[in-house]
């Protein structure tokens, strides 16, 4: 096993608290400018929840090494992660503005739903990857609720329209799987992956 650091290619903060969590040294390997991030996480008609969310994370890690290899950075492994809600087939992603919030909020209310969080390493020519898969229960919501809720801010740029951490904790009647997955990053199953690819910290 080696010692060493590893490139976080995501600009979510919780996924940096999740990381620093479990003691791993990283380094964050962002989009450049010109990187249209946001493009890979168009869903393709029809297409599966968890399909959906392993394509986009690998798309994601395809940009990430082809990033570090651009800048001439000293090698070492990349972990990528992304994370999508569904109900059925329907994939919820980060609300466009406060109404898709809204909305998204008045169809997941009172209902179970998935929360499905793709993770993915690179360490050379060697990819690992893991799924977490885990659901939810939301209470009843009321339009007050909602409108409360989505005036905090706190919807936007979260799949689903929410944050488990958050102010939204008071409206979740169950959670049956990961909670750090939920989040955005499962610590079981990174810690695992990073394990496999010789990794000690």
């Amino acid at each position: 096993m080696s010692r060493g650091f590893i490139y976080l290619a995501s600009q979510s903060p919780r996924r940096r608290q999740l990381l620093e969590q479990l003691g791993v040294p990283y380094e964050l390997l962002l989009p450049e400018p010109g990187e249209d991030s946001e493009a890979l996480e168009e869903v393709h008609a029809g297409e599966a929840p968890a399909r959906y969310v392993r394509r986009v994370t690998g798309l994601k890690l395809d940009a990430a090494v082809a990033r570090m290899q651009r800048r001439g950075l000293p090698a070492a492994p990349v972990l990528c992660s992304d994370t999508t809600v569904a109900m059925g087939r329907t994939i919820y992603g980060k609300p466009a503005d406060g109404r898709d919030a809204a909305r998204m909020l008045r169809e997941l209310s009172g209902h179970t739903h998935r929360v499905l969080t793709a993770l993915a390493v690179q360490a050379g020519r060697r990819r690992a990857e893991a799924l977490s898969d885990s659901r939810v229960s939301f209470a009843p919501l009321s339009a007050a609720d909602i409108r409360a809720y989505v005036a905090t801010g706190e919807p936007m740029g979260k799949a689903g329209a929410y944050a488990v951490q958050g102010r939204a904790a008071a409206h979740i009647r169950r959670i049956d799987g990961s909670y750090t997955g939920i989040m955005g990053l499962p610590l079981h199953e990174t810690a695992l992956l990073l394990k496999g690819l010789g990794l000690r910290w």
